[in-house]
């Protein structure tokens, strides 16, 4: 066995929550094909390791529920807005990853079957076990909840062995790195820790919902070549959270 199998021991299956945000590039909004292709990529790498891979993707490149919200739109109307956002990310993800030779599944929590599988939890599971990346679209199907707490429902329904939250920064740190020279990373932090000192890893919701089912969160660079893969392997840089 070569070091590139070894996370085969480790990590059988995990969820990848990713940002809508994370699609879109130096654009400022929508989707950046190559930055699309670019993270497809990573996924491959990792699919290629052995490892069944779910993934649910935000919405934000294209619509924020609360966003929307803030400017006067009814809220329950924006978030279903959102999701169908969220959706048309998974597609653009789905398309990238099947040109590289890997089968994938979208699967939507609202239902709209010309274009997406319904959910139903065994057979997405069916999927992951025929080695398919299994992209869950549409949130919960419900308003008022995020796609952080989404992916933190469906990695446990999924029985995912932990979630790879793909950040602009590699970890989670004490203030925004971006804005503060001194901010400090942690190597690794518990749920309770998050909730308290409002690290903004994932909403209040989801960090309770890993917690309550002690599912570890690793935050990592999205933005790092090869860096989804390397944390698997159990290299690069990053912050745990946990029990």
């Amino acid at each position: 066995m070569s070091d590139t199998d070894s996370p085969k021991t480790k990590f059988n299956r995990v969820m990848l929550k990713i940002s809508g945000e994370a699609l879109m590039g130096d654009q400022g909004y929508g989707l950046h094909p190559p930055t699309v292709e670019r993270i497809a990529r990573e996924v491959k790498s990792v699919h290629d390791m052995g490892v069944e891979i779910c993934m649910v993707i935000g919405g934000g490149n294209v619509f924020r529920g609360l966003a929307g919200s803030a400017q006067g739109m009814e809220r329950t109307t924006a978030d279903y807005m959102g999701m169908l956002a969220t959706v048309m990310n998974a597609l653009a993800m789905q398309s990238a990853l099947e040109k590289l030779g890997v089968f994938t599944r979208v699967i939507s929590a609202i239902r709209m079957d010309e274009v997406a599988e319904p959910y139903i939890r065994r057979r997405a599971v069916r999927h992951l076990e025929k080695k398919r990346v299994c992209i869950f679209a549409a949130g919960t199907g419900n308003p008022y909840f995020t796609t952080d707490t989404a992916a933190t429902l469906r990695a446990n329904e999924m029985a995912c062995e932990a979630i790879f939250k793909g950040t602009k920064v590699d970890g989670v740190y004490d203030k925004d790195p971006m804005k503060f020279d001194d901010a400090k990373r942690f190597d690794s932090v518990t749920y309770d820790e998050v909730l308290a000192r409002h690290l903004n890893v994932m909403d209040a919701s989801a960090i309770a919902l890993a917690r309550d089912n002690n599912l570890p969160i690793i935050v990592f660079s999205l933005d790092e070549p090869g860096g989804f893969k390397g944390i698997l392997a159990g290299e690069g840089t990053y912050t745990k959270v946990h029990g």
